[in-house]
């Protein structure tokens, strides 16, 4: 019998409203950081391989406006920041933590799908270019 899908997100604004402060590119790698333990400034650039210095102060930034993590600067010489998750962050922990899962269990069959459809795309543009002259 066929779900009526529908129903499932019946307010399909407000909810993509909310996940756009979630679901960008830095912000759950972030939490998921954080949820383990605090972390300063520093700390969580090397944790998270690739990102930049503006980008994560930006995430940081709409992730504090958020209501998502706390941050505290600390009486230290020189002046240090750390970083917190929030209660309402917390709540996000299970469903961060079946995503990680997921990739872990399907990151193989989504690679797959990857390399095949770039090889029956790469045959197709060759044979357009064939057929050309």
């Amino acid at each position: 019998m066929q779900e009526n899908h529908a129903n499932c997100l019946p307010d399909l604004k407000n909810t993509r409203l909310v996940l756009e402060h979630i679901t960008n590119k830095w912000s759950i790698l972030i939490l998921t950081v954080l949820c383990t333990e605090p972390c300063r400034f520093n700390e969580l650039r090397r944790r998270l391989d690739g990102i930049t210095h503006k980008a994560l102060a930006d995430a940081l930034k709409r992730l504090e406006r958020n209501g998502l993590i706390h941050r505290q600067v600390l009486a230290t010489h020189p002046v240090s920041v750390e970083y917190t998750i929030t209660p309402l962050a917390q709540s996000l922990q299970q469903p961060f933590v079946a995503l990680a899962n997921w990739a872990q269990e399907f990151g193989p069959a989504l690679a797959i799908a990857q390399a095949e459809y770039d090889s029956a795309h790469a045959e197709s543009h060759s044979e357009d270019k064939s057929g050309i002259e």
